[in-house]
């Protein structure tokens, strides 16, 4: 099995979230087995071998399985049928420097790919509206989550009503972080006393990125009883899920995709 279903914490009746497994892992290549990601260096025909797989366990057309190419922005894609419609250069176009995706197409996977960082899935079963982001840390400082409620509003979804999971990243005890990127969630205005510590043995400084991203969520007018959180690490169960701390940037990426039937 290449995927697992993740759930929110009510039922959500036609929306479906899914991440990638490894699968079984070769220790001597850090793109085994499964990696749906095409520009952390895998080869070209394992990536396309490893998309049509997830396509037929997930049941979509492989041209309905839409993932941006990530850069850590906040920048959020509204996926259309003009964006179905165009062609696959324009459609690479405006999938460039994108961190996030909304649809309100049945039928189409929006999807991040993560290797610590933290997918967040999101849907309004009433209006129909789904999305997903990448919230690494400059994406959390950045709030890229109140963007993505922000575009979900543009197509009908109310705060209230979306639903949210986040899938396997990196834990609080394993993120280790330097000083400059407590500052900058400081400057940013978190609070920092649920999302911050020190390792008494280490000193050094550790961040929650998935606590920092309930914040952003909640002050977004999300209802904290909506907001599920992941039950695994990444860095922990690296031959689970990919993990760039255990692995480096040059590996695999587990994909966490949303499809509304």
């Amino acid at each position: 099995m290449i995927l697992e279903e993740l759930k929110f914490n009510v039922e959500a009746k036609g929306v479906m979230v899914v991440e990638t497994l490894r699968g079984e892992v070769d220790c001597n290549n850090n793109y085994s087995q499964w990696n749906l990601c095409d520009y952390t260096g895998d080869d070209a025909l394992r990536v396309l071998d490893s998309r049509m797989a997830f396509c037929q366990e997930a049941g979509i057309e492989l041209d309905h399985l839409i993932m941006p190419r990530q850069s850590h922005t906040t920048t959020v894609e509204i996926i259309d049928q003009d964006f179905l419609d165009a062609s696959i250069a324009e459609q690479d176009s405006r999938l460039e420097n994108v961190d996030a995706l909304v649809t309100a197409l049945p039928g189409v996977c929006i999807g991040v790919n993560t290797a610590d960082c933290v997918p967040i899935a999101l849907a309004d079963l009433e209006y129909g509206v789904t999305a997903i982001a990448h919230a690494g840390w400059r994406g959390t400082v950045g709030r890229i989550a109140k963007a993505v409620v922000k575009q979900m509003r543009k197509l009908g979804a109310t705060p209230e009503n979306i639903l949210v999971t986040m899938g396997a990243s990196i834990c609080n005890d394993c993120f280790e972080v330097g000083d400059e990127v407590v500052q900058a969630f400081e400057h940013a205005g978190f609070e920092m006393s649920p999302i911050a510590h020190r390792n008494a043995i280490t000193g050094k400084a550790h961040i929650n990125l998935q606590e920092a991203n309930r914040q952003v969520l909640i002050a977004a007018g999300v209802l904290d009883q909506n907001i599920t959180l992941p039950s695994h690490c990444s860095r922990c169960e690296s031959n689970r899920y990919f993990s760039a701390r255990r692995l480096g940037i040059d590996s695999g990426r587990t994909f966490t995709g949303i499809i509304k039937n």
